[in-house]
């Protein structure tokens, strides 16, 4: 399988590629879009830092690709839609750069409460000037983190050393974390209020866009400092201008910029208080290696068929969690390719819903799956884990996902809905059995059944009257196919019964035909699981 490192990565992270049996690297540093798109024809995963664009283009290029990764934390290089499209695990090194750049935040925190750069480039210029430079200590300053997610953490690490008091504000905080990070969980204005120092570590979405604008440093202590090491855009840049002329904020360091490059003309570079920095946050050597390596790892993970780690366009399962999960992605698909097989082709909803210790686990990868065994039989190779979503809304199926507290019979159940736009929707609840978490279906159509979720099996429906399981048994062995598994099961004597029997071979048209036929059968499918 061929390898693209499209960017130049760190060498120990090439070398670790080169040493992966199976694999062939292709080093192609600053390539031409067009000859790009000629390299692309063959291979199974590309490599990229933030120079090289991987768009739509690219990936109608690749038809074999499965997997690019980016040795960073943005993919803002990378079509991440486009790769969704076409089922392309895009993926990232969020923690390579963690410490990199949460030392990087904390040197702008030191330069901003003691004025080292201006002083340094005072005493290039032949001077001896103290009395200019003096600075603030850290000890016993408010520090807001906003957003204490793995950098933030880290800060604040750092923050508690030199003896500060740290206020967080992130709505995703758990209480227990906050206190056992001996951190003080606040609001966002009552950091804004109370903090001396403050600085962001947020990702850029819409929500984070301009969070800290003109109404937030009005909120602020006047002369507090800012700094921004995450992402250009979350503070407002006419903002922060506008509050450093005015004095409402006294110092600011920023490494990350709206636009990128910082023009050369702009306003912050004339500013004896703002210490700027290009775009460093990953800068060391050792991030370096680390984000090299981990994208290698990432990758011939993905390659070789094992956990998917980082990505931004599939739900992620590490090794653990991919071994605890496999029963239930099992499960899911089979349950989500049963209820298509025995639903109407027009589907307008699908809906699952999770019953008991299912519901405190991270169910995300198993809806996937059911969304993948759903459209199996419909888009056949098209459609796998990373594009069932899309693929699922192409066809005008609205998803519902439920995690319900009922009671229930069983330790844990997933039930699978299939909504059309008119008529009753097709069900099935399935669960796992025993020590090896066998896949077992327990329901269907609203009516208990069980049979293993295995193999081929005849869903049936038939006036509950005598001699049908006779009748059936009699098709089947006149047709040579052996009967594995059979369950019944009827809500009012003399009403409609099911039938799930589960073969060995497939059927002939014939068989089907006279079942089908037989006038007591209401509903006759052939299932394939």
């Amino acid at each position: 399988m061929k390898v693209l490192v499209a960017d130049k990565i760190s060498p120990k992270g090439v070398a670790w590629l080169r040493r992966q049996p199976g694999l062939e690297v292709i080093e192609a540093y600053a390539t031409a879009p067009d000859k790009l798109l000629t390299l692309v024809k063959d291979v199974q995963a590309i490599a990229v830092r933030s120079e090289t664009k991987i768009t739509a283009e690219v990936f109608a290029a690749a038809p074999l690709l499965k997997v690019v990764g980016r040795a960073g934390v943005g993919v803002d290089n990378v079509d991440v839609d486009a790769a969704t499209e076409r089922g392309v695990i895009v993926m990232n090194t969020p923690s390579g750069n963690t410490v990199a750049t949460a030392e990087l935040t904390f040197a702008h925190i030191l330069c901003g409460a003691r004025p080292v750069p201006q002083a340094s480039n005072s005493m290039k210029a032949g001077q001896w000037d103290r009395k200019s430079f003096s600075g603030v200590e850290l000890l016993r300053k408010k520090l807001g983190v906003i957003g204490l997610g793995r950098i933030g953490s880290e800060v604040a690490k750092r923050a508690q050393a030199f003896g500060m008091q740290v206020l967080a504000y992130d709505p995703y905080l758990a209480p227990s974390r906050a206190k056992a990070m001996q951190v003080e969980a606040a609001s966002l204005d009552d950091v804004l209020a109370q903090s001396d120092f403050i600085t962001v570590h947020l990702p850029l979405t819409d929500d984070t866009h301009y969070l800290i604008d003109e109404k937030a440093l009005a909120k602020t202590k006047r002369g507090v400092r800012i700094f921004n090491c995450a992402r250009g855009g979350i503070i407002k840049e006419s903002a922060l201008l506008e509050a450093l002329r005015s004095g409402q904020v006294g110092g600011a360091g920023l490494d990350v910029y709206e636009e990128e490059p910082l023009a050369a003309d702009s306003p912050f570079r004339q500013m004896a208080n703002v210490t700027l920095t290009p775009h460093l946050g990953a800068s060391t050597a050792e991030a370096q290696d680390a984000v090299g390596v981990e994208i290698a790892e990432q990758i011939a993970d993905v390659l070789n068929g094992g956990v998917i780690r980082n990505a931004v366009n599939v739900p992620s399962i590490d090794a653990a969690a991919l071994k605890a999960m496999a029963p239930y992605l099992d499960l899911g698909a089979k349950l989500g390719t049963l209820v298509q097989q025995v639903a109407p082709s027009q589907v307008a909803t699908l809906r699952i819903t999770y019953f008991g210790k299912i519901v405190d686990l991270d169910a995300n990868s198993v809806t996937r799956s059911i969304q993948r065994g759903f459209l199996r039989r419909i888009s056949g190779e098209e459609a796998n884990f990373v594009n069932a979503p899309v693929l699922l809304q192409r066809l005008g199926v609205h998803l519902e996902v439920v995690k319900s507290t009922a009671s229930s019979d069983y330790t844990e159940l997933i039930q699978v809905e299939a909504i059309p736009p008119e008529g009753p929707a097709v069900s099935a609840v399935g669960t796992l059995i025993g020590k090896s978490s066998l896949p077992r279906i327990v329901g269907l159509n609203g009516r208990e059944v069980e049979v293993a979720a295995e193999g081929k099996l005849l869903v049936l429906e038939n006036v509950d009257q005598p001699g049908m399981v006779g009748a059936i048994g009699t098709i089947l062995g006149k047709d040579n196919v052996n009967i594995a598994d059979m369950s019944l099961s009827r809500h009012d004597q003399g009403g409609t019964a099911t039938m799930v029997v589960r073969v060995d071979t497939e059927p002939s048209p014939a068989a089907r035909a006279e079942i089908k036929g037989h006038p007591a059968i209401k509903m006759a499918k052939f299932v394939q699981l």
